[in-house]
């Protein structure tokens, strides 16, 4: 009886969790581990960058920074200040486009951006060919991987993109909820159906909670449009896309500050205070705030598979 009453609960919990307008990340994601470890010994190694001194890791910290810098701006060869904040790569596989203002369609097009971009990484393909054939060491790895005597550029952008997908974090305390596996607590329950009440989930939705649209920033009380922003009007060149985003995850999003394309809100609870008054047109009261942060903590999910050793 007690078993029954138990599966039938069960049921019930991944019976309503289908009809959430989040979905939780899969356990599992199939991928090249072979690739995926020599694309995370590149993604961490300087050698790919012009002065030596910046890999892909310098802007995106997975294993102490959630997959971001922390930094307002991020800093790329001979110390260079870039316009941007730096999204995090955990979860970009999950997302629709990538860059704030999607114009890399997945994972391949956006790695060969940071790489050839003057600010960041300043390289160009020759000079990528060029350093890793003459190291035994990545000689012997890409032939291991890939079978081939002579390192192609290709190759490179390839085992970073398969690193990059294994870049997941399942089993977050909101993903166990949604399997039915535990509760939440009285609070962050209140912050998601306040989340959803105020309509944060229009545009935060799906396995990642965001990333799969463009949206203003500025919906309902307007910011000042800068020229300098990385939106949507950066390649369109339409008024329409001026201050239009690529949206966010929201997945680890207690570690990936600070906030916005411009870094412009260093805690969370800011951050939630700035979309609510622009995006929604009114003002958070301090104990909804509390409750809005509770809830988004339980997006935090478990370190990469392919981190743990």
């Amino acid at each position: 009886m007690r078993f029954a009453i138990l599966a039938f609960l069960t049921l019930s919990a991944l019976l309503y969790a289908q009809n959430e307008p989040i979905k939780p990340i899969p356990k599992k994601i199939d991928y090249d581990r072979k690739k995926a470890e020599l694309g995370k010994l590149l993604f961490h190694d300087p050698i790919l960058s012009k002065d030596r001194k910046v890999s892909c890791a310098t802007c995106h910290d997975v294993k102490r920074k959630c997959g971001t810098d922390h930094r307002r701006v991020s800093v790329g060869v001979e110390g260079k200040k870039g316009k941007v904040n730096a999204p995090t790569v955990l979860n970009a596989v999950f997302n629709f486009r990538q860059f704030w203002n999607g114009r890399a369609k997945n994972l391949k097009e956006q790695a060969l951006g940071p790489i050839h971009n003057p600010i960041e990484m300043a390289m160009t393909e020759e000079e990528v060919e060029r350093r890793l054939n003459s190291s035994p060491m990545y000689k012997r790895l890409f032939w291991e991987a890939y079978g081939v005597r002579e390192i192609k550029f290709e190759h490179v952008i390839d085992a970073i993109v398969e690193f990059e997908k294994a870049l997941i974090t399942p089993n977050s305390k909101f993903d166990r909820y949604l399997r039915g596996e535990l509760k939440l607590s009285k609070e962050e329950m209140e912050g998601y159906e306040l989340f959803k009440r105020l309509g944060c989930i229009t545009c935060h939705n799906g396995v990642n909670v965001g990333g799969n649209s463009y949206q203003y920033f500025g919906a309902v009380v307007p910011v000042r449009w800068n020229p300098d922003n990385p939106d949507r009007y950066k390649i369109t060149h339409r008024e329409f896309d001026k201050n239009r985003y690529k949206v966010p995850t929201l997945r680890n999003i207690e570690c990936t500050y600070p906030y916005f394309h411009d870094g412009s809100a260093d805690t969370l609870e800011e951050a939630i205070s700035k979309m609510s008054y622009h995006n929604l047109g009114f003002k958070l009261k301090r104990e909804e705030v509390k409750k809005i942060v509770a809830f988004l903590k339980t997006l935090t999910g478990e370190v990469p598979e392919i981190l743990k050793k």
